[in-house]
């Protein structure tokens, strides 16, 4: 996926998915906090926890709407 369409999405909520270095497919609701060196830092929401992530490895994001909508 293209870093630039990634990096529109910072400060916002996403959905996302991501293969791991196994091969292994996750989709993920995350907040994206900022995108440097090619990995993404993200606070994903169903672990509780931060997490840093391939900027690589993301296969496709999308925004969350805004709750109400």
């Amino acid at each position: 996926m293209n870093s630039s369409v990634i990096e529109k999405c910072v400060g916002q909520k996403v959905d996302l998915i991501y293969v791991d270095t196994s091969g292994k497919f996750t989709m993920r609701r995350v907040d994206l906090f900022s995108i440097r060196n090619g990995k993404a830092r993200v606070y994903d929401v169903r672990k509780r926890g931060f997490r840093t992530l391939v900027v690589d490895r993301i296969l496709a994001v999308q925004a969350c709407s805004p709750v109400g909508n």
